[in-house]
């Protein structure tokens, strides 16, 4: 049986919904998709897969194939770099066979080595912490998303999701005994801390638009029923955040939006004392952050786009009281300090590269952390200590693989502690990787990132992917990724896109692709796909664009726009039917949104919106092969966005091209949970790219 011999799913009933706003009536034919409790949709989204399945079974040799290769690169059995925390070094164990690592830890020992980069260079016995593998047991998902030991080293929280749904059941581990204890919090999000006390913690929960809104405090022994609600956040806009700093004396709970932040403080050696606002939210005004000695230093954009860092007394923190320590400077983009107690570490960003500079608390004297690789990233490690002259930080680039170091910021000499070990005779000798750019349709310079291996010709005839994102200020920024050589070696090039709407270029860059100005980021794709083919890095039909989410966004609405510049493309999770979301307020995190999109109430908006959304602007053209992904229980992008756009695609389309949905029924964002389960999906997107370029 060849692929045209196999027949896609009928396109589900067309059941017309009428959308009506600012007088201008959508009709919505495959609105009925929503309903995830009827039996009619989860037969067509399974019928789908069947189909997926069944249309590239031609590619389960090359899947295998694949999968062996990814596998083959990668050290199965392996421990992560252990980090010190108190009397303790924690690390994680890898075994092979097994889909989830084992959090341990060993007894500090002061006479030991300080920079360990294996736990066999740790003397005395391991203590298992979690073994995930069996604490997951037969589920088809399981993620432990927030974990945190008790101050005195005795107790241990975490959080499990096992549906993909984000929701989260904290429980608590005696590591000195190993028991259970019997208190469990069902319901919560990201965001856990102890206090001094080691019987107190608090928690994060959402609310019924999955945004998390509340901080609650909870005391070991009794019933969640029983807990204290801390702190609400009754604005909308606004998610909580909670975290412990460093120097344990606060906890903070982070009041944000997509633009204006307000930070609040509890005392961990008063938990039961009341948050105390180190400055009250002005709009538009973002800030962060951290503590030492007598001490808040705080990273903020009032006064400075680009961020500056300022220094207030603990006792009043009022902006009457800032002292600015680091003013904004010419393209560079402040984007956290961390403090500890005789120095600073500044992470920015500086015409588009991430770099680390020290600050000591005593000169003033400041200095960066020297890089090998011009297009490389720099960035934070674990470093729990708030005394320790090492700071850990992580380095890698598109072809050298994440390198752990320990800086001595005093003598200012670098241990490597682990080098990420690649397996299979990897040599980053063997590959390249540069900067280039494209120029967009206003004239502003867009970077391009690309890695490829030696010998690969230039000549147009090399098969490309393009990756992007491009929303949310979030950056691309270059890494080394195993799961991306068995592309590159096939003569494949992978080049990264870092359109506006990203972080790449500093707040302007984020400011330039949101809202009215959104875009930008979809013609900034399109010109960095022209600039390849004019630079012969390769050719149309050679070409491969992929992206998911917000990035999934941004394939629908460049397959809209220019569907003649790609060979095909992968839509992991997509974000595409975004104007009928964000207009329905009862939808999950839709208000939150309209920071970053815009509030389509506003007519305006609406039409800018209406102009660019993948869904609505499917049209009769000829459209690139398409593999489009789901999950079911995705909180953040509901499985009926990816499930409409297939039917409507497949409905008004003019070509023969194949567009496939596949949805991970147990699953939601980030797809499979498991490690090889994850292999053997990368596994899959990698085979259906190949195959859509080969013979081209």
């Amino acid at each position: 049986m060849t692929v045209s011999d196999h027949k896609p799913p009928p396109v589900p009933d067309r059941r017309p919904h009428s959308l009506v706003t600012h007088g201008d009536e959508r009709i919505d034919e495959w609105y009925w998709l929503r309903e995830k409790d009827n039996p009619e949709v989860i037969a067509h989204l399974e019928a789908e897969n069947a189909y997926t399945d069944a249309a590239l079974a031609h590619l389960a040799p090359l899947r295998n194939q694949l999968f062996q290769e990814i596998k083959g690169r990668v050290m199965q059995t392996d421990a992560s770099a252990p980090y010190r925390d108190g009397d303790w070094w924690y690390y994680a164990r890898q075994v092979e066979g097994r889909q989830y690592p084992i959090r341990c830890r060993k007894r500090y020992d002061p006479a030991g080595p300080q920079s360990p980069g294996s736990p066999d260079e740790i003397s005395g016995d391991e203590v298992v912490v979690l073994d995930e593998n069996i604490e997951a047991g037969d589920r088809e998902f399981f993620s432990v998303a927030t974990t945190g030991v008790s101050p005195d080293g005795r107790l241990y929280a975490w959080a499990v999701d096992t549906e993909g749904n984000e929701h989260y059941t904290v429980q608590f581990r005696e590591l000195t005994t190993g028991e259970d204890l019997a208190d469990q919090i069902p319901g919560t999000y990201y965001g856990l801390a102890w206090a001094n006390d080691n019987r107190t913690v608090f928690y994060v929960t959402l609310d019924g638009a999955e945004r998390p809104h509340r901080v609650w405090r909870h005391q070991l022994g009794t019933s969640p029923a029983e807990d204290v609600l801390v702190y609400e956040e009754s604005d909308e806009r606004f998610h909580v955040g909670l975290a412990r700093l460093r120097s344990g004396a606060f906890l903070s709970v982070t009041s944000h939006s997509k633009i204006t932040t307000e930070v609040r403080l509890i005392s961990t050696d008063d938990p039961t004392g009341d948050p105390v606002v180190v400055t009250p939210r002005r709009a538009g005004v973002e800030y962060t952050v951290d503590h030492g000695d007598d001490t808040l230093w705080i990273v903020t954009n009032d006064g400075a786009a680009d961020f500056r860092l300022v220094a207030a007394p603990v006792a009043d923190p009022s902006p009457d009281n800032w002292q600015e320590v680091l003013p904004e400077r010419l393209a560079t983009r402040l984007m956290d300090v961390e403090v500890f107690a005789s120095h600073l570490v500044i992470h920015e960003r500086h015409e588009g590269v991430r770099r680390i500079q020290i600050m000591d608390l005593h000169s003033g004297e400041l200095h960066a952390i020297e890089q090998a690789e011009s297009v490389s990233t720099a960035m934070r490690g674990i470093n729990p200590e708030f005394d320790s002259p090492l700071y850990r930080f992580t380095y890698t680039s598109m072809i050298t693989p994440n390198s752990t170091f320990d800086y001595d910021v005093e003598t200012r000499e670098r241990t490597l502690v682990k080098r990420q070990p690649v397996l299979g005779g990897y040599e980053p000798a063997d590959y390249r990787t540069e900067r280039r750019w494209a120029v967009a349709s206003d004239g502003t310079r867009v970077p391009l990132t690309l890695a490829w291996k030696a010998g690969t010709r230039f000549d147009g005839s090399a098969p490309c992917l393009l990756y992007g994102y491009g929303s949310y200020e979030s950056t691309v920024d270059p890494s080394f990724n195993t799961l991306r050589l068995p592309w590159l070696d096939r003569g494949g090039i992978y080049a990264v896109a870092h359109v506006r709407g990203g972080g790449e270029m500093g707040r302007a860059w984020y400011e330039s692709g949101k809202l009215e100005h959104k875009t930008n980021t979809f013609t900034d794709f399109v010109a960095c796909a022209e600039a390849l083919i004019e630079q012969e890095v390769t050719s149309p039909e050679r070409l491969v664009a992929r992206g998911g989410s917000a990035g999934g966004l941004l394939m629908g609405a460049v397959a809209n726009l220019r569907p003649d510049l790609f060979r095909a493309m992968v839509a992991q999770v997509p974000f595409v039917d975004c104007l009928t979301t964000i207009l329905d307020e009862d939808l999950p995190l839709s208000v939150i949104e309209w920071d970053e999109w815009g509030n389509p109430n506003d007519p305006k908006i609406y039409e800018v919106m209406k102009g660019y959304s993948p869904y609505d602007n499917v049209t009769a053209q000829d459209y690139p092969r398409m593999l489009v992904t789901a999950g079911l229980n995705d909180p953040r992008v509901s499985y009926w966005e990816p499930a409409k756009w297939v039917a409507k695609l497949r409905t008004l389309k003019t070509d023969e091209n194949q567009v496939l949905l596949k949805t991970q029924m147990g699953a939601g964002h980030g797809g499979p949970s498991g490690r090889y389960s994850y292999w053997e999906e990368e596994a899959f997107n990698l085979a259906f790219m190949l195959d859509a370029v080969k013979g081209t």
